[in-house]
């Protein structure tokens, strides 16, 4: 009897990293694998609707097929102009953004998406050497980042947990009172603030950020309990408080350079700092 030669496995590879696979080796692009039975008892998907951009249509198919899977409707851009037509066609719950578009880029999308919409969450997708791309898209106001090549069952999770934050539910930052400070009111309940009567346009992780802060005066957080606390990342790219911190204080600060409120605690992190009581005529 013959010897019985072992079948080799096919290679796992991630999502982000397939198209290059396949050029590289002549082969069809390995389908990823949906998940039967996603996310049981969690999150309630129904309505809900996310656009994916990216040009690459590998990426695009298995993120799309995960994210029906889950629940969701999904409309689909290869392109910034594209993008741009389907968000406004739409009116998506959620973007998620590959940085790296043909003809308008993904920041220049982001830029124009916080123009039409100051509120709806944008997630960006990016390479592992785009580090200055994507702290500049936090600055425009996206929301979170994937770095590619990524798990699509953890994008799905990252995807449910920005929009259960955007609606106000399930988080640890929504208290159930107003917070108010001098001339800045914060209405968790309704996710708006306001200062000095003027409603501030604040995307959804600033609006986390300055709440958790808001609930806790005077005490000094590490960049890394914020970014755990907000974002609920225990690992992660610490810059992103940095970036939020910063668009922050350009909306509740006097003067953004010489902050009174988010102050920064060198060496460690940020506090907040309340405005002193007005004193007694």
């Amino acid at each position: 009897m013959g010897t019985v030669k072992p079948v080799a496995s096919r290679p796992s590879i991630p999502v982000g990293l397939r198209s290059g696979y396949a050029r590289r080796s002549g082969a069809a692009a390995p389908r990823g694998r949906p998940f039967r039975r996603p996310y049981p008892g969690g999150v309630d998907t129904a309505g809900q609707t996310v656009l994916v951009v990216d040009d690459d249509p590998t990426v695009s198919d298995v993120v799309s097929r995960y994210l029906e899977r889950a629940g969701y409707r999904v409309t689909r851009a290869a392109d910034g102009a594209g993008a741009l037509a389907e968000f406004r066609r739409h009116r998506p719950d959620l973007v998620l953004l590959d940085l790296m578009l043909p003809g308008i880029d993904g920041l220049e999308v982001c830029r124009r998406l916080r123009q039409l919409s100051g509120q709806v969450p944008v997630i960006m997708l990016t390479a592992l050497g785009e580090e200055a791309d994507r702290v500049l898209g936090l600055q425009l106001g996206a929301d979170d980042y994937v770095t590619k090549p990524f798990s699509p069952r953890e994008l799905v999770l990252r995807v449910q947990s920005v929009l259960r934050r955007a609606s106000g539910g399930g988080g640890p930052v929504a208290p159930p009172r107003v917070l108010a400070d001098g001339d800045l009111v914060l209405d968790p309940n309704r996710r708006v603030v306001h200062r000095g009567g003027r409603e501030l346009v604040l995307t959804v992780r600033e609006f986390d950020l300055l709440a958790y802060l808001m609930r806790h005066p005077g005490r000094a957080f590490r960049r890394a309990e914020l970014l755990e606390g907000v974002w609920g990342w225990t690992f992660g790219d610490q810059s992103t408080v940095t970036v939020h911190v910063r668009r922050l204080r350009e909306k509740v600060e006097d003067d953004p350079a010489v902050p009174r409120r988010i102050v920064t605690v060198w060496g460690v992190g940020y506090r907040y700092e309340q405005e002193p009581e007005p004193a007694d005529a």
